[in-house]
Parts: structure tokens; C-alpha cells; sequence
């Protein structure tokens, strides 16, 4: 009966070591899902979409205006939770270079203070790169008194380098509820 009482004491240090070995492995790879979610960010662009860039503002500081030519800009508002959302205009023409400012309306509708953040999409795709917001209430959190209703305005260029063959730009932005004061780090996961 010893004997089996030993064997079994092998076979649960055994099992205790299969399950550090297991958690070790683990946590290696939840260390190394940081980079792949940093680069995930990277690519979907989120890591640059929310805060502004030094770049951009000297674009728009420039002033070169193409106007041989105009691009419809597109105005979409999506949102997640008990949020009034939405632009004060759903479009508008401009010319590359040229400085525009719309305004967006967002609107607390729970009888208590919420806090929110925006994040901005683009199509197509690549318009991205030559979407170049100077002041955007998606550069911040945004904090809301019970049933406060405020305007936003987006301030922005469109970089005379866009490909010729691009005449319209959809801007959209999904507005969420968030837990207090995180910051866009803690957000991006």
C-alpha cells in the first residue's frame, strides 16, 4: 500500500509539473500577444488615428491647394451604448489641401456621467494616409454629464498627393462607452 501511496505521489508531482510547464507556456504567449496586438494596431492604423501628428499639421500650415480638382468627403457616425451621434452634415466637397472644419454632435442620453472614445475609419482604405485631422474630439476621451449634449469640431486637410482616381472619401466614426479614465493604450488592448 506504500508503494501505491509513492506512485501516486510521482503521478501528482508529474501532473504539477505538466501544469507549470503548461502556465509557464501560457503566460510566454500571452507576453508575446503584445507585439502581435501593437502590430495589429499598426496596420488597422489605430496607433495613429486617434492623436494628431506634427506632419500633418505642417501640411496644413503649408496651404497647397489643388484646385484643379474637388473630393466629396462623406460624414458617417455609428454608436455603441446609449449615445446620440451624429454629423451636423452628411457631406461636402473640397479641394486637396484646402482646411476644412465639420462638426459632430454627441449627445449623453443615460441620467448618469459616462465617458466615451472615438475611433475613425476610412474608405477607401488607403485614404488614410491623406486624411490628415488637425483637431478631432477623437484625439481625447471624452467625459459626459448625465444627459449633456455637446459639438465636436473635426478640423481637417486632405493631402494634395491623393491618388487622382479617389473623388470620394467616407469618414466614419464608431463612438463606445469605456470604464472611466483608460487610456488609448489600455483601449487598443
Amino acid at each position: 500500500m506504500a508503494h501505491d501511496h509513492g506512485h501516486g505521489t510521482g503521478g501528482n508531482l508529474a501532473m504539477v509539473g505538466k501544469l507549470v510547464v503548461v502556465a509557464v507556456l501560457m503566460f510566454g504567449f500571452g507576453f508575446a500577444m503584445v507585439p502581435i496586438y501593437q502590430k495589429i494596431c499598426e496596420v488597422t492604423g489605430i496607433n495613429f488615428l486617434t492623436r494628431p501628428d506634427e506632419q500633418q499639421v505642417q501640411a496644413a500650415s503649408l496651404g497647397k491647394v489643388d484646385k484643379s480638382r474637388l473630393v466629396t468627403i462623406e460624414f458617417d457616425a455609428n454608436s455603441r451604448g446609449a449615445w446620440g451621434f451624429k454629423p451636423e452634415i452628411r457631406s461636402l466637397t473640397a479641394h486637396p489641401g484646402e482646411l476644412v472644419t465639420v462638426t459632430y454632435e454627441i449627445a449623453n442620453n443615460l441620467p448618469r456621467k459616462v465617458s466615451g472614445q472615438a475611433i475613425p475609419s476610412y474608405a477607401p482604405q488607403l485614404a488614410v494616409k491623406y486624411f490628415n485631422k488637425i483637431e478631432c474630439f477623437c484625439f481625447a476621451q471624452q467625459d459626459f454629464a448625465p444627459q449633456e449634449k455637446r459639438h465636436f469640431p473635426v478640423v481637417f486637410v486632405i493631402d494634395p498627393e491623393l491618388p487622382p482616381d479617389v473623388h470620394t472619401i467616407t469618414l466614419s466614426y464608431t463612438f463606445f462607452e469605456i470604464d472611466g479614465k483608460k487610456t488609448l493604450q489600455e483601449l487598443r488592448g
